[in-house]
């Protein structure tokens, strides 16, 4: 027993000489590409954007519903939803779901800022949206001519919402979503 007990006492004495310090959680680094945009001008839409060489545009829901499109990034993990709705009286209720599609985050965000698209020599208008926190979207926007056409975009992550962890490429996507809305012009 005593030839067991000094070696055991030597390892526990040794094994307290060090303060034990947790590790804080580490993310994935996260290589992003150059941005390097061309003109998408053959959408069965009535408008034209550029997107980056990653996206794709994805077609399928657009054969189920006209008035659907979906933009994939697909080595992020991530889709805009993009509706288009022909502008006839509806104009105010078109606005008003589109502010309620984004404040219905609110539970969720801990804060949402809009910034206002006023493009007026391309009669491109609307709002552009962020929403911070751990929100299903946390950018969206809508754009209008205010006659004839109405567009809204709705960015989305296929995880579960951590703002901190998505919150590079967020940034990133934003960037090339806010080029898109740049970029729009009707035809």
């Amino acid at each position: 027993m005593k030839k067991l007990l000094f070696p055991l006492t030597f390892l526990i004495l040794m094994a307290c000489n060090e303060t034990p310090t947790p590790k804080p959680i580490g993310y994935y680094r996260i290589d992003l590409p150059e941005k390097k945009y061309s003109v998408k001008d053959s959408l069965p839409f009535p408008f034209q954007f550029e997107l980056p060489q990653y996206a794709k545009v994805n077609l399928e829901r657009t054969k189920q519903d006209s008035r659907f499109l979906n933009i994939d990034f697909p080595r992020y993990g991530a889709r805009i939803h993009m509706s288009y709705i022909k502008v006839d009286t509806n104009l105010p209720t078109l606005l008003d779901d589109a502010r309620t599609l984004v404040y219905k985050h609110l539970e969720k965000a801990q804060d949402i800022s809009e910034v206002s698209i006023y493009k007026e020599d391309k009669r491109v208008f609307g709002v552009f949206y962020t929403l911070d926190g751990n929100t299903a979207s946390g950018s969206q926007f809508y754009m209008t001519d205010s006659s004839n056409h109405f567009v809204r975009g709705a960015l989305y992550f296929n995880v579960v919402p951590n703002f901190d962890s998505i919150a590079p490429v967020q940034t990133f996507i934003e960037q090339d979503m806010e080029h898109l809305i740049e970029s729009l012009t009707w035809r």
